[in-house]
C-alpha cells in the first residue's frame, strides 16, 4: 500500500520539477530579451545625443564664421543677392510645379476610379440583366 502511494506522490514531484524548470527556462529568456532591449535604447539614445553635438557643433561653426566674414565689396554683394534672389523665384516655382504635380496626380486618381466604377456598374448591369433573362 505504500509503495502504490509513492509512485504518485514521485510522479507529482517530478512534474512540479518539470514545470518550475520551465518557468525558469521563460524567465531567464524574458529577462535576456528586456536586458538586450535596454541595452539597444541606452545605445539609441547616445546615438540621438551625439548627433545632437554634432547639430550644435555645425551651427556653433556656421556662427562662427558669419561673425567672421569680411566686408564684400558691392559688386559681390549683388551678386550674392541675386543668386539669393534667383534661388528664392526657382524655390518658389518648385513649390507651384509640386502643387501642380499633386492635383494633376489627384484627378488621375479620381479619374480611374470614376472609370472602374462605370466599368463595374456596367457588369453589374449585364448580370442583372441576365438574371432577369434567366428568371423568365
Amino acid at each position: 500500500m505504500a509503495l502504490d502511494f509513492a509512485i504518485p506522490t514521485q510522479l507529482f514531484i517530478l512534474i512540479l520539477v518539470a514545470i518550475i524548470f520551465i518557468l525558469v527556462v521563460v524567465i531567464v529568456v524574458n529577462w535576456k530579451k528586456v536586458s538586450s532591449s535596454n541595452n539597444s535604447i541606452k545605445l539609441l539614445e547616445k546615438e540621438i545625443e551625439l548627433k545632437k553635438i554634432s547639430l550644435v557643433e555645425k551651427d556653433l561653426e556656421s556662427k562662427r564664421l558669419m561673425e567672421n566674414q569680411l566686408p564684400l565689396p558691392e559688386e559681390k554683394q549683388n551678386k550674392l543677392s541675386n543668386i539669393r534672389k534667383t534661388t528664392s523665384d526657382v524655390m518658389s516655382n518648385v513649390g507651384y510645379l509640386h502643387s501642380e504635380i499633386n492635383e494633376r496626380l489627384t484627378l488621375l486618381e479620381a479619374q480611374s476610379e470614376h472609370q472602374k466604377l462605370l466599368n463595374m456598374l456596367e457588369e453589374l448591369e449585364k448580370k442583372e440583366n441576365q438574371l432577369l433573362k434567366n428568371k423568365k
